[in-house]
């Protein structure tokens, strides 16, 4: 498989067809990637992709859409729901984009290659959404469980030990942002929380509550939008269930205005973002 894909850029790269090549190289330990720009043939020979290549590439096209040429970019079958969602929100322009998709049977988590991110063990993304060519078949019949399986124990649970769980979860935060810059749907050009005048750009929280104004001001920006890609949880350093907060949205959503996928067409508006105060329907035929 690396081998096609690196045989194919390295085509692409030469014949014009692209400018440069979004992918992945090997990063400082075997079981570490990450994310690439390559612009020569010979930098390509740098070119992975393994059970460890998890991250999503397609927020890296908001910054190239700034440049000139077009960049073929590799992308896995869930990747393609957030680079949908970038093109919806006008963040990157098609034009300028070269799709390759590749396969994914899902990738391993890197602190333990013997299991799957747990993303991956509830995905049910097995076809890609848009491409201009494809290398590899991703296997369709691979069976996923219930990625609400958690949000229902915790639904479970009474609100005091909901409290706690979540207190616990977000007590861990050192506001480093990496959920924030990793994620397809958090793609502000000026994020409120990097305004110092009012003092929320500050890294240490003085109470509770500053730990989690960030992570619900955050799920409430991305609800309807989130297209379960998993990146802020994997990409947190604490291991913090962000994606678990983010399906619990997901979830509602489902409920109260019928089943919604962010990212899965280039047409329909998210829930939240269909209201009309003048509209006497059915909650439930919102959407």
């Amino acid at each position: 498989m690396q081998e096609r894909m690196m045989h194919r850029a390295k085509e692409l790269l030469e014949t014009g067809r692209v400018t440069r090549v979004l992918g992945w190289r090997q990063g400082d330990f075997a079981n570490l990637t990450q994310p690439a720009f390559f612009t020569t043939t010979e930098q390509l020979d740098n070119l992975v992709y393994n059970e460890f290549c998890a991250a999503n590439l397609s927020k890296y096209l908001i910054a190239n859409a700034q440049q000139d040429g077009v960049t073929l970019v590799f992308l896995k079958p869930c990747d393609t729901y957030s680079f949908n969602l970038l093109l919806k929100e006008q963040r990157i322009i098609r034009e300028q984009v070269y799709v390759i998709g590749v396969t994914c049977n899902g990738k391993a988590d890197f602190e333990s290659d013997e299991e799957l991110l747990e993303r991956c063990r509830v995905c049910t993304k097995t076809e890609h959404l848009v491409y201009d060519e494809l290398i590899g078949q991703t296997d369709a019949t691979r069976e996923a469980n219930d990625r609400f399986k958690q949000v229902l124990e915790l639904e479970a649970e009474d609100s005091d030990a909901r409290y706690a769980f979540w207190q616990a979860e977000l007590s861990r935060c050192i506001r480093c942002n990496a959920c924030r810059n990793i994620c397809p749907s958090c793609h502000c050009k000026s994020c409120v929380f990097d305004n110092n005048k009012y003092d929320v750009q500050q890294k240490a929280n003085a109470t509770s509550f500053e730990e989690q104004m960030f992570h619900i001001i955050r799920a409430y920006h991305v609800a309807g939008r989130c297209t379960d890609c998993g990146e802020c949880s994997r990409a947190c350093p604490q291991k913090i269930k962000l994606e678990l907060l983010n399906r619990k949205f997901i979830k509602d959503i489902n409920e109260f205005y019928g089943e919604y996928q962010a990212g899965a067409d280039l047409t329909t508006l998210a829930p939240l973002a269909s209201f009309d105060a003048h509209n006497d329907k059915e909650v439930g035929d919102l959407c």
